[in-house]
């Protein structure tokens, strides 16, 4: 069981991945913006933090109870890292936000880094990672017992437990990621940014398609949930 929890962790720890560009037409309505310059990208990303802050923090403590609202943003720093953003908890269950530095650079402007920073604000809110971690050790729990059951030796029921952590981990993570881009979205409005143009990402990133047991949604799916909530707030 221990080996599964360590997967979900893992699992959980790596969100928005945005990769090189790609030959792919954009599929909104805001045209491709350039890439900005280093000292450029180090401000949007502190100007973001310093406003998206307060309104993530007020929307946590909003929506739920009992949820330590008390934010932490941070830079991953570590060489050679992807263009990546990532919730998780610290050993306190403090969330943690983090950003790689080439993430920050890919940014185009502040409406993208708002997005993100929204959409991983929205995990915590919304309790992803324990409603995922909870879903994992359903799966381990119940494929292991099986197995067990119909006689399965030590090293079988370990593997079952494995591959149960991994089928229930996987099991909600597109709803997640939808639910978090809807949210994000709302999050990004009210701190007075675009949501529409901050989606413009996702034309730059591989679609990763409605892969069986994947962890991402579409592109095409993102987008309109975007827009869809964008419709209601406006």
């Amino acid at each position: 069981m221990k080996r599964t929890l360590v997967f979900v962790f893992l699992a959980l720890s790596g969100c928005v991945e945005p990769a090189p560009p790609v030959s792919a037409p954009s599929s909104v309505s805001y045209g491709a913006a350039p890439p900005v310059a280093p000292d450029v990208a180090a401000s949007n990303f502190m100007s973001v933090v310093a406003r998206m802050e307060p309104v993530i923090e007020r929307e946590c403590r909003a929506r739920s109870v009992g949820n330590n609202c008390d934010f932490r943003i941070v830079v991953d720093d570590r060489p050679r890292q992807p263009p990546n953003a990532y919730q998780t908890l610290d050993p306190n269950g403090r969330p943690i936000i983090a950003f790689t530095l080439p993430l920050i650079a890919e940014a185009r402007n502040e409406d993208e880094i708002a997005f993100v920073l929204g959409h991983e604000a929205a995990h915590h809110i919304a309790e992803h990672i324990p409603r995922q971690r909870q879903t994992a050790m359903t799966g381990a729990l119940v494929l292991g017992v099986l197995t067990a059951a119909s006689g399965g030796d030590p090293e079988a029921v370990r593997s079952a437990q494995d591959l149960g952590g991994t089928l229930g981990a996987r099991r909600y993570a597109k709803d997640f990621e939808l639910e978090a881009d809807a949210l994000g979205t709302i999050l990004a409005w009210d701190a007075g940014y675009d949501p529409e143009r901050g989606a413009v990402f996702f034309t730059r990133i591989p679609d990763p398609g409605n892969q069986f047991l994947g962890t991402h949604p579409p592109n095409a799916s993102r987008i309109e949930t975007v827009r869809r909530t964008l419709a209601g707030l406006r």
